[in-house]
């Protein structure tokens, strides 16, 4: 089957780009930004590579060439929510937009050529289209075949030649020169060790030589490299509008205005996930003032979410990132959603946690967001920085997590009791006298007794030390010995001692 005429809209470094866009506090994109994935830069601005910083590269080697780069990690979320407006636009203009990745979409080059009146007139529309939409760089390549036109689509430049046309029949030609990474598979670096370095150098080669060595891939990478990709242009589906949208005129400034306001938009939004039998477990907030100020967040439900929590959201989320000036609008859309046969009522009741959870977002819904609170562990060497309250529905949110290393932090069990403010107490020897840990981690004496609250107690038995050390290269340092101990009373204490000063952290029961 013959190639046909294929149409590419590149945006390159997208995730960059995206990340620009998205967010309350977006990234200048004039900053020196790369965005990682798995340890090597996946994307990168402008600025970076002036640096030197180039995609491939490990992350100790791009901030040896840019000491200031700002590194972000890889967000596929990210990227698609950004540029499902602008393949929107695209299909206003142009019906059936393939998306082949976010940044990066196809088309058939016959329907939009013939409205426009050619093809160079087509695409520049496109072109122009993510222009207005606030896109400096964007690129477009047409050519016979989505590979060749892509192929195009990069071979341009921002402002000498966004466009690059191949005419019909010149794919192999055009192909030739370019190096044999543009395929993209792992077969590339085997191509390399045998010297085959252009696309040119693969379309000589036998095609069933290619076809023994790798099957049916051999057969696709000949076909690529010899500008015969004969693969169609399948258009997406497009999505059903999930997400709800209101503007008010004039802007309200009182939070209840806003809420009442968005009770039927609420309504509808539900409705419609219904309708395609999904649930909103995860709710995207987008609140924009009159002098366009943003307030974006996430929100999340121990269930699923109903139009009166919708309302709730929107609400507290005034109430906690009021915006500088009033609400001009408010967008609401699902961030996750699951399957609505998960969340029906059982065939003998609810149950006592469904009971439990109406409860709850029943007193939060009147007291507020943080008016319901759950004890969480978070991250840390200390156990009172562990403690964390989080709101109902909500998951533990932090700057210290669980999953980092925490080199001298307590191992399970944890103390029943953790003291919030620092008990102090005293561990003496025999003879009575403090005991303490000298500078190699040993302990000057036995310890005796512990005295706590003006009573002394008799130690039975005793673990310890153990060390707790943090920002050891800094003046903010600190250093302790943790210990366990437990009297003749069976009252099992976990003990501190810093610098020759002891104090309880915690009591075991």
């Amino acid at each position: 089957m013959e190639p046909l005429r294929s149409l590419i809209v590149w945006v390159p470094d997208w995730p960059v780009v995206a990340l620009t866009r998205d967010g309350d506090d977006p990234p200048d994109p004039g900053l020196p930004i790369a965005v990682f994935a798995k340890g090597a830069v996946a994307a990168c601005s402008a600025a970076a590579r002036a640096e030197g910083v180039r995609r491939g590269q490990r992350r100790r080697d791009a901030q040896a060439r840019c000491p200031h780069l700002l590194v972000v990690e890889a967000d596929e979320a990210r990227d698609h929510r950004a540029f499902a407006p602008l393949i929107a636009r695209l299909e206003e203009l142009a019906p059936g937009v393939q998306l082949l990745q976010p940044g990066l979409c196809a088309l058939r080059a016959r329907g939009p050529s013939r409205f426009y009146g050619g093809e160079a007139a087509a695409a520049t529309v496109l072109v122009g289209a993510l222009a207005d939409a606030g896109l400096a760089d964007v690129r477009a390549g047409i050519a016979d075949g989505p590979f060749t036109a892509e192929q195009a689509a990069r071979a341009g430049t921002r402002r000498e030649d966004p466009l690059r046309i191949v005419p019909p029949g010149e794919s192999a030609a055009f192909l030739a020169p370019l190096p044999v990474t543009a395929l993209e598979d792992d077969v590339v670096d085997l191509f390399a060790r045998l010297g085959v370095r252009t696309l040119g150098q693969v379309a000589e080669m036998a095609p069933e030589r290619l076809v023994e060595r790798f099957g049916p891939r051999g057969a696709r990478l000949h076909a690529l490299a010899a500008g015969s990709d004969s693969r169609p242009v399948t258009p997406r589906t497009p999505p059903p509008e999930l997400h709800r949208e209101v503007s008010f005129e004039p802007p309200l400034e009182l939070a209840e205005q806003v809420a009442f306001g968005m009770r039927i938009a609420a309504e509808e939004f539900i409705a419609g996930l219904g309708a395609v039998d999904l649930v909103c477990t995860e709710l995207r907030v987008v609140l924009t003032g009159d002098r366009g100020d943003r307030s974006d967040r996430v929100w999340l439900h121990p269930g699923a979410f109903d139009a009166a929590a919708v309302v709730d959201r929107v609400r507290w989320q005034l109430a906690e990132q009021g915006l500088k000036s009033p609400v001009a609008r408010v967008r609401i859309a699902p961030e996750g959603v699951d399957a609505a046969a998960h969340h029906t009522a059982t065939l003998f009741g609810s149950g006592p946690e469904e009971r439990v959870h109406h409860a709850l977002s029943r007193v939060q819904a009147m007291l507020g967001h943080r008016g319901v609170l759950m004890p969480a562990v978070g991250g840390g060497r200390w156990l009172a920085e562990r403690q964390m309250l989080v709101p109902w529905g909500d998951r533990p949110v932090g700057a210290q997590t669980r999953d980092r290393p925490w080199p001298g932090s307590l191992p399970d069990p944890l103390p029943a009791t953790v003291f919030a403010e620092q008990v102090p107490v005293a561990v003496v020897d025999q003879d009575g006298d403090m005991v303490a840990v000298d500078g190699r981690g040993e302990l000057t004496a036995s310890p005796a007794a512990l005295v706590a609250g003006g009573r002394s107690r008799a130690i039975g038995t005793w673990a310890g030390p153990w060390p707790v050390i943090e920002r050891g290269w800094d003046a903010r340092a600190r250093r302790a010995h943790r210990f366990q101990v437990v009297d003749m009373t069976q009252t099992a204490w976990l003990l501190v001692c810093e610098e020759g000063v002891w104090h309880a952290e915690g009591l075991y029961d």
